[in-house]
């Protein structure tokens, strides 16, 4: 009886690991392996302004990339602006993306983001897109709500990154599914911005482009200084908030 009630025990241990498990959300391309992709907000107090150590969600606060790719010169301009959305009954803040190639704006982004207090979690809430050709808007490719055919807000940044941990930012079936691995806690990287010690470096990768893959790097009360080949020119708050 005392062998039959171990085996019992023993079966019911293993089907509640079984559902405790993350689905294995890379099954399907050649990367099976697991990653989070549900997340409890239930006892958040959500806010729209805060930071972590890695991300800062200020109003006016503003980072400048620059760098290139392939053949083209690019400017990358990152701003928090005094803008909100509620999302869902969450209040989320708007950050503003300007991309340009070769003096030619290229896409402009308003990205939704909230901190899930007290821990200071930042979490993604979708984004609007104007993706631009010859100075006119050509399309809005990659644009996604949370609460709006089945997308659900991403973890994008959680105020104690762990090594090894994979979880994702984006999570808009068919349209944005980025996530993201945490691969170092012990990079360092100079740029025109300064020199940067003990920094958080990543890797992004989507089930909707299989190939595609990028490296980011992050600094203890910066925020991202280097974003694949773009790296950091200036931040901080130049001006009043931007309305």
């Amino acid at each position: 009886m005392k062998i039959r009630s171990i085996f019992l025990m023993l079966a019911i241990l293993a089907l509640c690991a079984a559902i405790l498990v993350p689905a294995a959300t890379g099954a399907g391309t050649k990367d099976a392996r697991l990653w989070t992709d549900r997340f409890d907000t239930s006892n958040c107090a959500w806010s729209s302004t805060g930071k972590n150590d890695f991300f800062i969600l200020k109003p006016g606060y503003q980072q400048v990339f620059e760098g290139r790719e392939e053949k083209e010169s690019v400017h990358l301009e990152i701003t928090v602006l005094m803008e909100t959305r509620n999302i869902g009954g969450v209040e989320t803040r708007v950050i503003e993306e300007k991309e340009s190639h070769n003096g030619r704006i290229e896409e402009i982004s308003r990205n939704l983001y909230a901190v899930c207090g007290p821990g200071n979690d930042v979490f993604y809430f979708g984004e609007e897109v104007d993706m631009y050709k010859d100075g006119k808007i050509s399309g809005h490719e990659g644009a996604w709500t949370a609460g709006t055919g089945g997308a659900r807000a991403g973890l994008f940044m959680p105020a104690r990154p762990l090594l090894g941990a994979r979880f994702y930012q984006e999570i808009a079936p068919g349209v944005a599914m980025d996530r993201v691995e945490i691969l170092s806690d012990s990079e360092s990287l100079t740029t025109p911005a300064g020199a940067f010690g003990e920094c958080l470096k990543t890797e992004e990768t989507t089930p909707v482009e299989p190939d595609a893959k990028e490296n980011k790097i992050y600094a203890r009360g910066i925020g991202m200084i280097q974003d694949g080949s773009l790296v950091l020119v200036k931040h901080g708050f130049p001006s009043a908030p931007k309305p």
